[in-house]
């Protein structure tokens, strides 16, 4: 069997940037096996599937490891394959997905994704999480992942996790973010968990990292940038429950593949 396959960067407006996700556009779905077989195949952080036509979509998103329930920079890159490669003509795309209905719209040369907004909570972290991401002393909460405050960007740039020690005191994933220099908040995001020690672009986390700083700054509308060695750029606002999510993308690869 041949299925297309795409290779986009999500969340930077050119190649060899952002965060690289694969994405396959299926006429029906294929057996699990197959699709956590193919992103094992890719080793990417995610591979996207999708299956639908006219504007609405089922998609599905996978680590080499696992399937998981949010993923934000595939999503843009489904989007950027659909509106760019496929030539679809809506303005508008919505997706069901196991996190719930997402929409994706063109917004002039970027595209904006709308999700369900988490405030991060307060939270008691397993003694073994600061530790694990060499830091000493920061605040930390809650939401689907660990969301660590650290007080500057060059504590950031620092960070060398223990992997192995912070596979065994996460649930999913861990957010260490700052407020930034040149944009309002700067992050990384470690989850050796889910098969995927460091994701340079985690569109899904700034569903709550965008909501604390816009508290913490008093502005719905903020800048934001992620990565270690390689970086990409993320908008952000808040409109009541829910966070607008935008970037760029950029094809880097298109062919065939044979399973």
């Amino acid at each position: 069997m041949k299925l297309r396959i795409f290779q986009v960067d999500a969340f930077s407006s050119k190649t060899l940037e952002g965060n690289p996700a694969a994405v396959c556009p299926l006429e029906s779905w294929l057996p699990d096996e197959m699709l956590k077989a193919i992103a094992a195949e890719n080793n990417l952080a995610e591979t996207a599937y999708f299956v639908g036509q006219g504007g609405r979509y089922q998609l599905r998103w996978f680590t080499p490891q696992v399937e998981v329930d949010l993923c934000g920079h595939a999503t843009l890159a489904t989007s950027w394959v659909l509106f760019n490669e496929l030539s679809v003509p809506e303005d508008l795309l919505q997706f069901d997905t196991r996190g719930g209905e997402l929409r994706v719209r063109r917004a002039g040369e970027r595209l904006a994704m709308d999700f369900p907004g988490t405030m991060p909570r307060p939270c008691t972290p397993p003694p073994a999480l600061l530790p694990a991401l060499g830091i000493v002393r920061a605040e930390v909460l809650e939401a689907r992942d660990y969301v660590v405050v650290v007080d500057s960007e060059a504590e950031i740039a620092r960070l060398a996790p223990d992997f192995a020690a912070l596979r065994e005191c996460t649930k999913f994933g861990v957010s260490v973010t700052a407020r930034g220099e040149a944009f309002d908040f700067v992050s990384r995001w470690f989850g050796p968990k889910v098969g995927v020690d460091e994701d340079i672009v985690t569109g899904a986390a700034h569903a709550w990292l965008a909501p604390y700083w816009a508290s913490r700054l008093g502005k719905p509308i903020l800048t934001a940038q992620q990565g270690g060695v390689r970086k990409g750029q993320v908008g952000c606002e808040v409109v009541g429950d829910r966070v607008i999510i935008s970037g760029h993308a950029a094809t880097y690869m298109a062919g065939e593949i044979y399973v």
